[in-house]
């Protein structure tokens, strides 16, 4: 859904919980297998007289991120309280940063609507810590009584804030599938575990106020979320109804937003600065860390396309994923490269998506022996996707099941010349009246033929010598 009249801005809470520590206190990370309230100390609960001390780690972390998406390192930062009650801060007060953030101007590039490359401005990175998490007995407007679990309390976080560049859901789901490729070739954070990345996400149409829909969790939940507030806005705005700036919350078991409150302005947090901790000075740090910096997405699909010789759409699906990239690597390296891109990119990655897997399922010694296969013509694309398939519908041990077991197992071997000529008699034999359409002008009806030719060989034909033997049949009869 895309308009003109629409404009978005992200802030994206990101979670550093490659880290060992908490932020400010000594609690370990690892705690979303652990029973509710087992993961805090009095630090991060802020009970009385107790002091933060700052994670240096979590500090190179955040310039690392803030580096790779080019931002400017600002030589010193410091930290604010922010001042609010809510049940899942038990200090009454989150030490983030305010006025002098770590980061600043920076951008990334994603597909915009038109297909062109597009940059979306960066307009801050600065850390906080993350409050608790509230789990409510039902729906946020509708439950009876919420629940704290203060295991997440004190984590670092990263405030990731956009310019209001994006026009569309599918832009801003572009973006947020962006910056975690991003951050997962940085190894800061681990997408999968729960809390690792919410957005709230600030939508308006030109000249309307803006809503804030808060934490929401995924992204095709940004995506659903801030279609419907278009849909919403436009309605209001058709019907006359004035609209106010407000935080709304995500529901998604209904697909819709609820009003929670009226938006607050920074000056209803009454900022200060953090008087237990003392100003940093990062000017230093940011040589060593910007040296230890991983090849990115974009320079390695440019890297992709010049090395492998790759169309540029296999490079950027191939780097989309850090895994994904690593995997082309090792299989480019022992089979055509041009091969292995469009079969890894256009088949493997299907394949996985449909099965909601990742590629850590599928051996790339498996891959290239299937690219062998299919390249010496021992079997057929069909034969290929089919091994393909079976690999990844395993059940036990893969060591137990190869390509090789798999074709033998169940007979896709390429048939050869003889059989495939048998079956383009019989095919012919049997299909008179696609014949007669052929010999009429019809020259579509030679693929029903060619279509009953590879169910007789179950697949194991090459369609385009099936194509070819049944021209040839015809014209001789």
């Amino acid at each position: 859904m895309a308009g003109g009249d629409v404009i978005i801005g992200l802030e994206v809470h990101v979670q550093l919980n490659r880290l060992r520590s908490k932020l400010f206190c000594g609690c370990s990370t690892d705690y979303h297998a652990s029973d509710p309230n087992t993961h805090t100390c009095p630090v991060c609960l802020g009970l009385p007289g107790t002091l933060p001390v700052m994670n240096r780690r979590a500090v190179e972390y955040a310039i690392r991120v803030a580096l790779a998406l080019n931002c400017e390192i600002q030589g010193e930062t410091l930290f604010y309280r922010k001042n609010y009650y809510y049940p899942d801060l038990p200090k009454a007060f989150q030490i983030t940063q305010y006025d002098f953030p770590l980061g600043m101007g920076g951008s990334i590039l994603i597909k915009g609507e038109d297909g062109e490359e597009k940059k979306i401005r960066i307009t801050r990175v600065h850390m906080e810590e993350d409050p608790g998490r509230l789990v409510h007995a039902g729906t946020i407007d509708r439950a009876k009584y919420s629940m704290v679990d203060y295991n997440r309390c004190g984590m670092a976080l990263l405030e990731v804030v956009t310019e209001p560049d994006l026009r569309s859901p599918k832009e801003a789901r572009s973006f947020l599938d962006k910056l975690r490729n991003i951050l997962e070739y940085l190894d800061v954070f681990d997408g999968g575990l729960e809390g690792a990345m919410r957005i709230d996400s600030n939508i308006s149409l030109v000249g309307g106020e803006r809503a804030e829909v808060k934490n929401i969790s995924s992204h095709k939940g940004v995506e659903k979320a801030l279609a419907y507030e278009i849909t919403r806005q436009r309605s209001a705005r058709r019907r006359g109804v004035a609209q106010v700036q407000e935080t709304r919350h995500y529901d998604e078991l209904r697909a819709i937003t609820v009003s929670i409150r009226t938006k607050e302005e920074a000056h209803d947090y009454r900022y200060f600065p953090e008087p237990d901790l003392v100003p940093m000075r990062i000017a230093d740090w940011v040589p060593e860390v910007e040296a230890e910096l991983p090849e990115l997405p974009d320079a390695k699909r440019e890297r992709f396309v010049a090395e492998y010789g790759i169309a540029d759409d296999h490079a950027r699906s191939l780097t989309s994923e850090i895994r994904v990239a690593n995997f082309y690597e090792v299989v480019a390296k022992r089979a055509p490269s041009r091969l292995a891109a469009a079969w890894i990119a256009d088949v493997l990655k299907g394949e996985l998506n449909y099965r909601d897997i990742t590629i850590d399922k599928f051996s790339p010694d498996h891959m290239v022996e299937i690219l062998s296969m299919l390249e010496g013509g021992k079997i057929t694309e069909k034969g290929a996707v089919e091994v393909i398939r079976t690999i990844l519908d395993h059940s036990g041990d893969l060591s137990e099941v190869t390509p090789t077991r798999v074709v033998e197992a169940k007979g896709l071997a390429r048939a050869g010349n003889d059989a495939v000529k048998a079956a383009v008699r019989a095919a012919v034999e049997e299909s008179a009246q696609a014949v007669a359409d052929y010999r009429a002008g019809n020259e579509k009806a030679i693929n029903f033929i060619v279509g009953v030719v590879m169910k007789k060989t179950r697949g194991r034909a090459d369609p385009g010598e099936a194509n070819r033997l049944v021209k040839e049949t015809l014209d001789e009869i």
